[in-house]
């Protein structure tokens, strides 16, 4: 069946997954921002850098929406926010709401993440037993050496460890807490000053992992980081927990697929839930609700 797109505003795709463009040789969104465009929809995916500040990554957006804004002559735009790209989305609706019809976030640690928390005490000498951080340490340098060709963090994205922890995203959420769900786990207020506010997210897949790991080694990552959780055990995508996730109305948290899975990186992991779909079917969403 053919998806219908065409939403009344442009979609931007914000990425947050420690500044990378690309992973493994793929760009982020891989295959969603062309499925968009032939199903009708304007989609721009803009450029953040990975500074260590959720409101300096917010600031940027900020500056290509006034871009995208003057070149398309819309009034608003559609956030649409993957890990800490959810974050810079929330800050830009909270900023200057007037401009985002909607923010939906895509496995966005709304209220921290748990391997962020990790790992920031394994960079930090003396917070961990010596052996233990250096197995997070290393297993963590040889993920970013799978995604980016280096196992080095780009431009301070040390530094942006501390704003994913739950310390870091408690003190945001203090200041920016538009579409945060009053209690644990629950669904937040669907729409704030006039932005609507969605969420979804993953649950690592059960099975198959020799498969899933042959397509694809980022899979084994999440699965691996996935042990350093500990209020979320088994209710974790690898990276995000489920219900750290929620944000406004929450879709689905717990469809079969890892924090990649959800961007596509990997091509649709056998017997989990179609990336490419959810994004369209958000689209159509978004169209009828007149946004």
């Amino acid at each position: 069946m053919q998806r219908n797109a065409t939403t009344q505003f442009p979609i931007l795709l914000v990425h947050g997954l420690f500044g990378f463009d690309r992973i493994g040789g793929f760009e982020l969104f891989h295959g969603i921002k062309q499925a968009l465009r032939i199903a009708g929809a304007r989609v721009f995916i803009p450029c953040l850098s990975a500074t260590h500040s959720n409101e300096a990554r917010g600031e940027q957006l900020l500056a290509q929406m006034d871009r995208i804004l003057n070149g398309t002559g819309a009034a608003k735009v559609n956030l649409i926010g993957h890990c800490q790209g959810a974050l810079a989305a929330r800050y830009a609706a909270a900023l200057q709401p007037e401009r985002v019809a909607s923010v939906t976030s895509v496995s966005g640690p709304n209220q921290g993440s748990e391997l962020a928390d990790f790992l920031r005490k394994a960079l930090t000498p003396g917070r961990l037993p010596g052996h233990v951080a250096s197995h997070i340490a290393t297993l963590f340098a040889d993920f970013l050496s799978l995604l980016g060709g280096q196992a080095q963090l780009p431009s301070a994205a040390i530094a942006s460890l501390g704003a994913l922890t739950t310390e870091g995203v408690g003190a945001f959420n203090d200041k920016y807490p538009q579409g945060l769900p009053s209690h644990w786990g629950d669904n937040g207020p669907e729409k704030v000053n006039g932005v609507r506010y969605y969420s979804w997210s993953g649950t690592l897949p059960a099975g198959q992992h020799e498969e899933r790991d042959a397509t694809s080694p980022l899979h084994a990552f999440c699965r691996a980081f996935s042990e350093y959780f500990i209020t979320e055990a088994g209710q974790n995508d690898g990276m995000v927990g489920r219900f750290s996730s929620h944000l406004g109305k929450v879709i689905r948290s717990d469809y079969p697929m890892d924090h990649l899975d959800v961007i596509h990186q990997a091509g649709r992991p056998r017997g989990g839930a179609d990336s490419i779909a959810l994004y369209l079917r958000h689209a159509e969403r978004l169209r009828k609700a007149g946004l």
